[in-house]
């Protein structure tokens, strides 16, 4: 089930979803689909979409995989605290390491597959190969496409709760890097040129840190437009006010 709710800023518009849909905090995705900035008259507005199995219903450490990045929203300082969940047995770990290398062979490839890093509901995994361009694929689909498979695996081991991340080379942080760079740039040619730009298509948290890069610059607005998993952010200049 799909829910929208708006706010003056991307945590009224999460605090709104909290509350009606009784979620913990820290166990949904947030997918901005639309950000303006506010102004000395006027007030800013954020709008989100939380997916979720069925409206109304809590959901008690599940998280909704996005088949990209998967990242959850961090509750802002002064919010309610999730209890930590229970750390990955070592064996739990062996087995996501051992699937992610029998995925990677089955694609024909070799790979060295190593703990990146540990946090709280998170586990990093770290992908060595020389064939590290082709695992990670066009804009990081591949990479995409792998990390969602092991979290399906994840879910058959009974830890729904543990969102698995795979990197290489460094592609996450330089992929992030570069949509923020984007996102200035663009913003740049909008107000330069006073036309909207469509960028290519993203997925839901690469769509958010276009919105989010932006959401503070007043004269500048975005919205996601499109169906499906990859919509993509059009970046409207509208004056400042």
């Amino acid at each position: 089930m799909v829910h929208e709710f708006e706010g003056r800023t991307e945590k009224d518009a999460i605090d709104a979803a909290v509350k009606e849909l009784r979620l913990e905090r820290d166990g949904f995705d947030v997918e901005i689909i639309e950000s303006e900035a506010g102004g000395i008259f006027r007030k800013g507005r954020v709008k989100i979409r939380v997916h979720t199995n069925e409206p109304g219903v809590p959901k008690e450490k599940t998280h909704e995989e996005s088949g990209t990045r998967v990242a959850s929203y961090k509750a802002p300082s002064g919010g309610i605290e999730q209890e930590p969940a229970e750390p990955l047995s070592v064996d739990d770990e062996a087995k996501l390491i051992e699937f992610t290398k029998r995925v990677i062979e089955g694609m024909g490839y070799s790979s060295e597959v190593a703990v990146l890093f540990r946090e709280d509901r998170k586990l990093g995994l770290r992908i060595d190969s020389e064939h590290a361009s082709i695992i990670i694929g066009k804009k990081g689909k591949n990479l995409d496409a792998l990390q969602l498979l092991v979290n399906v695996y994840a879910g058959r081991l009974g830890r729904e709760d543990i969102r698995v991340i795979l990197d290489s080379e460094n592609y996450r942080i330089r992929r992030e890097e570069a949509l923020v760079r984007l996102a200035y740039d663009t913003a740049e040619q909008v107000r330069r040129t006073r036309q909207s730009v469509l960028l290519e298509p993203m997925n839901p948290f690469e769509r958010r840190i276009v919105h989010t890069t932006l959401n503070d610059i007043v004269d500048i607005t975005t919205k996601s437009e499109g169906e499906g998993l990859y919509k993509q952010v059009r970046v409207h200049f509208r004056g400042r006010l």
